[in-house]
């Protein structure tokens, strides 16, 4: 289906940020507001300042932002108002209306959280091991505790940022080690490594079970390292795509009130079962 040609009545939501036309986001977004019918479009803005990215949305009513690197901590401070992820991480990856204010959201966290239940992964009372102690692990460790994980031990190269980052997530985050694995449910990979930045740690394989979940929040390459050694110990499996999508369909949420079609977004990437 073509999808319909904008007109002087279309809303325009952007994602912002430097560099960003590699984004899979107009993909994604532009599949769901086509299977809404709703006329939006999406466009991908690289911009080198995300403070003034914030008062053109204001000026020109921008329909809804998205923001990926380096200006989601400029954006945090410059919105009207900030959800409760982003006063805790200050960080926001999203922006929407609330009448005539701008607030800021991080849907990173809940979106991670929602492509575990897909998989039917509840978090609740479960273990965890995070690897990597950087944004997307401090918005994942504020969305698990939030949904009840019992224990997350974070292990990361510099302890001093893993103690930063626990402290995200006080009633159940610590500072831990690849030895929590034997105990954990789940086992996530925030870091670079196995997308050819190979320079830190990495999660010893030999430590994965059938009875583990393991997932890689990188998207390209689809199977990394990690996963290869993860599926072939017969653990379940699961690469970035899933939260790319899942988060993408949260801020859909924000910006429109209408479900977004998740099975529209994931054919728009390739993700298939």
């Amino acid at each position: 289906m073509l999808r319909r040609a904008p007109n002087g009545a279309t809303r325009v939501a952007a994602v912002i940020g430097n560099p960003v036309r590699h984004s899979l986001s107009p993909a994604l977004h532009n599949a769901a507001f086509e299977a809404a019918g709703l006329d939006w479009t999406y466009v991908a803005l690289e911009c080198a300042d995300g403070r003034r990215a914030v008062e053109a949305m204001r000026t020109l009513g921008i329909g809804g932002m998205s923001v990926t690197m380096p200006h989601k901590q400029a954006v945090a401070a410059s919105v009207d108002r900030r959800s409760a992820a982003v006063e805790a991480l200050g960080a926001a990856n999203c922006v929407r209306w609330d009448g005539d204010q701008l607030v800021g959201e991080n849907t990173d966290g809940d979106g991670f959280v929602r492509s575990l239940v897909e998989i039917g992964l509840d978090m609740e009372n479960r273990r965890c091991v995070i690897v990597g102690a950087g944004g997307a692990a401090r918005s994942i460790l504020q969305a698990l505790e939030t949904v009840g994980a019992a224990d997350i031990a974070v292990v990361n190269r510099t302890e001093s940022r893993a103690i930063e980052a626990a402290a995200i997530a006080p009633l159940c985050a610590r500072v831990g080690s690849f030895d929590d694995i034997a105990s954990a449910d789940l086992v996530i990979n925030s870091t670079p490594i196995g997308m050819g930045d190979d320079a830190g740690l990495s999660v010893p394989v030999d430590l994965i079970g059938p009875d583990h979940v393991v997932a890689d929040l990188i998207y390209h390459p689809a199977l990394t390292p990690l996963l290869a050694g993860a599926a072939s110990r017969g653990a379940r499996t699961l690469n970035g795509l899933a939260m790319l999508v899942h988060q993408a369909a949260i801020q859909f949420e924000h910006w429109t009130g209408q479900p977004a079609s998740v099975e529209a977004m994931c054919a728009a990437v390739g993700l298939t079962d």
